[in-house]
């Protein structure tokens, strides 16, 4: 084992992060479950140093709760967790949207976004959505809202938008895979692309009122996933940190 003493390396510190972030998004460590720092970097094989930094992460990332006698638990999340956490990326993205259009967007980060959903609208062309297309729409969703978080050119939204989004049922991308075992998955994705193409034309156009509201509008269709996913326990396999997720039981 390294020097408990030693500065860790930023290597092993992002190897720690990622590997235990991983166990806990992949079921690996379960909801309620303890873990100490001897534990993990024996199971990791690291020593405790770059372990305690990386559980430190996971806490303020808000996937681990910190025990009063020590150590963190895996936390869980309610249905009223991620409404929240959606509902704030939502308030986010909003803010970014009108601070888009107020500032004046850049003319080459409109044209890229224009681009962007220019391939959203060729994917959606082809038979393949729903289907294994929304293998291809993820990432492609997930650079529309990238950047759209650029054009707000705010340095600050950005830091706060990574905290928000740590959560992984609060990201942009969260409940799509979720989305494509449901026979509703075209009707919502033409919506969604409709609301991506009506807050560039309110940006272009510096309308910033209306860019804010669409963009809290479009953060409720993945409120409409989730409670979809909620009802469909297939969907709800493909998102990622699902085991983390407190389920009601079915009379409630």
């Amino acid at each position: 084992m390294p020097d408990e003493g030693a500065e860790p390396s930023l290597s092993q510190t992002v190897r720690a992060l990622l590997a235990l972030r991983e166990a806990v998004l992949e079921g690996a460590l379960q909801p309620g479950e303890r873990i100490s720092e001897p534990s993990m970097a024996k199971r990791i094989g690291l020593s405790r140093t770059p372990i305690r930094a990386a559980l430190m992460r996971l806490e303020e990332e808000g996937l681990l709760d910190a025990l009063p006698t020590g150590g963190y638990a895996v936390r869980a999340f309610t249905e009223g967790d991620i409404l929240d956490a959606i509902e704030i990326r939502g308030v986010l993205e909003g803010t970014g949207a009108r601070l888009a259009a107020e500032r004046g967007a850049s003319p080459e980060l409109l044209t890229q976004a224009r681009a962007c959903l220019a391939e959203i609208d060729a994917l959606m062309a082809e038979d393949r959505l729903p289907g294994d297309g929304f293998q291809d729409y993820v990432p492609l969703n997930a650079r529309f809202h990238a950047l759209l978080l650029d054009l707000a050119q705010s340095p600050t939204l950005a830091r706060q938008m990574e905290r928000a989004t740590a959560i992984p049922f609060a990201s942009p991308s969260a409940f799509v895979m979720a989305q494509s075992q449901l026979s509703e998955a075209r009707t919502i994705l033409t919506l969604a692309q409709e609301q991506h193409r009506a807050v560039i034309e309110a940006i272009e156009h510096r309308e910033g009122a209306r860019a804010e509201s669409l963009m809290r509008e479009h953060a409720k269709l993945a409120i409409r996933n989730l409670r979809l996913a909620l009802e469909n326990r297939r969907a709800l396999g493909l998102v990622k940190g699902a085991s983390l997720i407190r389920l009601r039981p079915p009379d409630s």
